[in-house]
């Protein structure tokens, strides 16, 4: 069972994606992400890219961002999405966008979001897209953060300039890599 771990929606239960289309970021991994970047919370515009049950984007707002914009692919996981914000009461703090991540990053201007949470089906081969997306577009603030969460194995692709990996942290076969836009860049 998941829930939120701390901030004003703190011990409230989440639903997940029935069956194994969803693969939920385990409750060690999330505290250890949301202790690694707790500085970086506060008022911040967040999307939650590839969001499966809307976890990660859910507490980032319990944690006080500003807002979040959840996007999946999955009906079953735009319900779910739904339902949990619902149940932690943060309509007016989310857009929820059906549709293919990376073609939805289109639609976002730049200098949107101030952290992302990258979580895709392992193995599906879309960070790479996602990021090239998202730093060619500077969709990221500067100062702003990425999370990725990738197989361990799984390599980073080049960063563009003025972004850089921040941190690595390993967790079973699962790694959580930060990236950063640096200040001052284009």
């Amino acid at each position: 069972m998941m829930r939120v771990i701390t901030g004003d929606a703190r011990g409230r239960k989440l639903k997940s994606v029935e069956g194994l289309a969803t693969r939920p970021t385990t409750e060690r991994t999330k505290q250890s992400v949301f202790n690694a970047i707790q500085f970086d919370i506060e008022g911040r515009r967040v999307l939650d890219l590839f969001a499966g049950t809307g976890q990660l984007g859910i507490e980032a707002l319990s944690r006080g961002a500003a807002d979040a914009v959840f996007v999946d692919l999955a009906p079953a996981a735009i319900a779910v999405i739904r339902d949990n914000v619902k149940t932690v009461r943060y309509e007016n703090r989310s857009e929820i966008v059906q549709g293919d991540a990376l073609g939805v990053l289109a639609r976002f201007p730049e200098d949107r979001f101030g952290l992302i949470f990258l979580d895709p089906p392992y193995e599906a081969g879309l960070i790479a897209g996602a990021l090239e997306r998202i730093m060619r577009r500077r969709l990221l603030r500067e100062g702003g953060l990425i999370v990725c969460e990738t197989l361990r194995e799984e390599p980073m692709p080049p960063m563009e300039e003025g972004f850089r990996v921040l941190r690595e942290y390993l967790y079973g076969k699962s790694k959580i890599t930060l990236i950063v836009r640096e200040s001052g860049t284009v």
